[in-house]
């Protein structure tokens, strides 16, 4: 019985990583994606003073990943749009989403149980991703750990790496928003899965590609619809970093931003003594004090 229930799931894992991505899959990534642009501020105006740059993100949204990886291979970074299907399609939704009447696309596809389908399928795409960015990485480094590592990696979550480079296309320039700076869930997920992969296809992972992809499928799907149904920002590697980053390195993930505050606050003598002040009151604080400081010299 074991045995059956062995077999029937390699089989079920074996046909599932063959069910082909395109349209299906592929159109639900493009939803999803481009919902979070439309989510950015100042989105919506730009796409209607500047179509052409909102369509330019909008790209960027669907194939950034495919861009970092080709950057990073040394091959044509701009190879994928000779797809044209693809580009057609994600240029379809991202019209559809930007300028359909009364936002009837947008508010069908927003729609909680909708949108949830949809971001289960971008999943699936996105662990698809990672498992052929590190095969065709490996094809070119068959011993480049670290190459197929950074080739997984980005193609889970090369558009999220991008997020500086497509800010910058709607005008807004935001350094404190960088990705790696502040990982998110898929970003951390796409770097671990891309260690597994990694092993996998190494040869030091003792299962077979199907089953991982299946398995690694299952945990981000189930993550993330969890993370959007609750409308959470939180992490489910949070609990555990918390353990592991204090023995590692010695202080949690948010140990810098004490040690930058409490630099500020010696820096600057006003903000340590009210601290509770705007800039522009620190300022006539600061103004008020040199002038009473004058009067008494004279």
């Amino acid at each position: 019985m074991d045995l059956m229930s062995a077999l029937s799931l390699g089989e079920l894992a074996l046909s599932f990583s063959r069910v082909p991505l395109f349209p299906v899959f592929d159109l639900s990534y493009f939803i999803v994606s481009i919902i979070y642009l439309k989510y950015e501020p100042g989105a919506v105006e730009l796409s209607r003073r500047h179509p052409v740059a909102s369509w330019l993100c909008a790209m960027l949204h669907c194939f950034g990943s495919y861009i970092l990886a080709d950057l990073l291979l040394g091959e044509p970074i701009i190879d994928y749009f000779s797809n044209s299907s693809s580009i057609l399609l994600a240029s379809g939704v991202w019209y559809l989403i930007f300028f359909c009447p009364l936002d009837l696309f947008y508010k069908c596809v927003c729609f909680l149980p909708v949108k949830l389908i949809f971001v289960a399928m971008k999943e699936v795409v996105r662990v698809r991703k990672i498992a052929v960015g590190i095969h065709h990485a490996h094809h070119h480094y068959h011993h480049g750990w670290f190459i197929m590592i950074a080739t997984g990696w980005v193609k889970g979550s090369g558009v999220a790496l991008l997020s500086n480079l497509e800010q910058l296309l709607r005008g807004v320039w935001k350094p404190e928003t960088n990705e790696i700076l502040h990982m998110s869930f898929p970003t951390k997920a796409s770097l671990y899965g891309a260690v597994l992969f990694t092993l996998q296809q190494t040869r030091w992972l003792p299962v077979s590609k199907a089953s991982l992809i299946f398995i690694f499928t299952m945990f981000m799907v189930s993550c993330k619809v969890f993370l959007t149904a609750t409308h959470s920002h939180s992490s489910p590697f949070d609990v555990l970093e918390g353990y592991i980053c204090p023995v590692l390195f010695g202080a949690t993930w948010g140990g810098d931003h004490h040690h930058d505050n409490h630099g500020a606050a010696h820096g600057l003598g006003l903000g340590s003594q009210h601290p509770g002040l705007p800039a522009k009151a620190k300022e006539e604080l600061g103004e008020g004090s040199r002038k009473k400081k004058t009067k008494k010299a004279d």
